[in-house]
Order: C-alpha cells, then structure tokens, then sequence
C-alpha cells in the first residue's frame, strides 16, 4: 500500500511539474498556433543551466529565474528568425532547437550529476523551514503543487490583461491585432518569450528533482506538451468556466499516470518513447473523430 501511494505521489509530483511545460506549448500552440520545436531545446537549457549553477554553489532558488531568462531568450531568438528574417514558424523553431543542442552540450557537457550533499529547491533551508517534518517526496510534491498553481494563476492574469489580450487575438484573427494598430509580429514574438520561459523553468525543476542533466532530456518534450493540451482541451471543451492552464494542468498530470501504468505493466524502459509516440497518436485520432462528429451533427 505504501509503495502504491508513494507512486501516486511520485507520478502527481511529475505531472506537475511538466504542467509548467504544458502551459508554454499551450501558449505556442494553442494561443498562437505556432507549432514551436525550440521546445526539445529550451527544455534542456533549462536543466544544463541549473546543474551548472547548483554545483557551483549558487542558492537554489535563485537558479529558478536564471533558467526562465535563458528561456526567454531562446523564444526570443525563435520569434526574430520568424517574424524578422521571415523564416516559417516550424522552421525557425527547428534552427533553434538544432542551435540550442550545442549550447546545452557546452553549457554542462552530455551529462551532469547533481552531487547528494548540495541543496535544491525541495532540500534548501526555506522550504526545510515549513516542510522539514515531511518526507522527501511529499516536499516534492507540495513545492511543485505551489509552482505550478502560482504560474497558473500568473498567466490566468496575465491573459485577461491588454497584452494577454492581443496575445490571444493573433492566434484567432491577426487582423484585428493589425487594425488596432499593433504589430502582430511583436506579439507572436512576446509569446515565444513567455513560452519558452515557462518551458525552461520545467526543465530547471526537472533538474532539481532528479539531481541530473542530460543532454538528450528534452527530446519529445514538444510531443508531451502538446499531448497534455489536446488531453487537457478535450476532457474540459464542454466546461466553460474551466480555464485553459486548468486542462493543461489536468492533462499532464494524467499524461504522466498512462506513462506510469505503462511502466508498472512491465514496459522496458527503452520503448518508453515509442509508447509516448503512440500515446499521442491516438489522441489526435480521437480528438480529430469528435471535431469530425461535431461538425457532422453541424
């Protein structure tokens, strides 16, 4: 029974802390309709940057936003190859990734192991201080409960201010982001930004909570993302007052718990992506066989 909970806990604790993921190819994909591969790339930096820091003795917590500011200039660099130099959406998130893989391996090597004796986000003395009496993995799992509900809210906000806003226009009608006289290409440019923030700052959390970087960590990340939005979307289309980063939120959390049961089911963990791969595959078939019966009923 201790075991069974243990694993409940272990597999809310990743979903949430992939929901910060979730919430930045939510943006890209979902608000924007960008489908933006910096992801597998941003992800990763997030993590190489971390480890570096943590084992050269900077606080934790500090490393947090470092991580989102190296994440913001990834989007960065995906916004300007696109809406500057006029590269495609797909393409310019592609040169970025293939780019940011090289600075990753620069950054912390192919691999970096987080020594048991420094402390992380879930071991630092403020979070000893109101959580010290629980258990590893019950700190984990509250600080990543606060992270990913404190984000939430931010981007709930966020989008109900002029900017969000715009933001949330361009995806559905960049015309009348143009007639009010803004640059759309601005815009999609600050979502890339916001995005890929949130997406290192999963990385830098991943890091944290397995003490470990790998340089390959962020492959199929953009697949999980957008995975969880579509699973997140799907169950809550017919709840209105049920708010996107909510779903994503959901959506990842039950993403990591068919990835779990997999594994519990004996799955080695070499075909670990090609489940992920397939996982994905039938929800789009499902999510595309009911936009099709809704329209049919239309």
């Amino acid at each position: 029974m201790n075991n069974f909970l243990d694993l409940l806990v272990g597999t809310v604790t990743q979903g949430l802390i992939y929901a910060l993921l979730s919430y930045g190819v939510y943006i890209t994909y979902r608000i924007l309709d960008f489908p933006d591969l910096t992801v597998d790339g941003s992800f990763p930096l997030g993590a190489a940057v971390t480890a570096v820091l943590l084992t050269n003795g900077l606080d934790p917590y500090l490393t947090l936003p470092v991580a989102m500011l190296v994440g913001a200039a990834a989007g960065l660099i995906t916004g300007l190859i696109h809406v500057k130099l006029g590269v495609r959406d797909l393409l310019a998130g592609i040169i970025t990734m293939t780019g940011l893989f090289s600075i990753n391996l620069q950054i912390a090597g192919s691999n970096m192991a987080i020594d048991r004796a420094t402390d992380t986000i879930f071991t630092a003395a403020p979070t000893m201080a109101l959580f010290g009496g629980m258990s590893l993995i019950y700190r984990k799992l509250i600080v990543s409960l606060i992270l990913a509900i404190v984000f939430k809210l931010i981007l709930d906000i966020y989008f109900n201010t002029k900017s969000g806003l715009l933001l949330r226009a361009v995806g559905d009608n960049s015309v009348l982001v143009t007639t009010l006289a803004k640059d759309k290409g601005s815009v999609k440019i600050l979502g890339l930004v916001i995005a890929n923030t949130l997406v290192a700052l999963s990385g830098a959390v991943v890091c944290h909570e397995q003490r470990a970087f790998s340089s390959t960590m962020g492959t199929g990340q953009v697949v999980f993302g957008l995975a969880t939005v579509i699973i997140g979307t799907t169950l809550f289309k017919n709840l209105g007052f049920v708010k996107g980063t909510t779903a994503v939120m959901v959506g990842s959390i039950l993403y990591k718990a068919c990835i779990q049961a997999a594994i519990s089911l004996g799955l080695p963990a070499n075909l670990l992506k090609l489940v992920t791969a397939v996982l994905f595959l039938v929800i789009l078939v499902i999510g595309n066989r009911q936009k099709s019966g809704v329209n049919s009923n239309a």
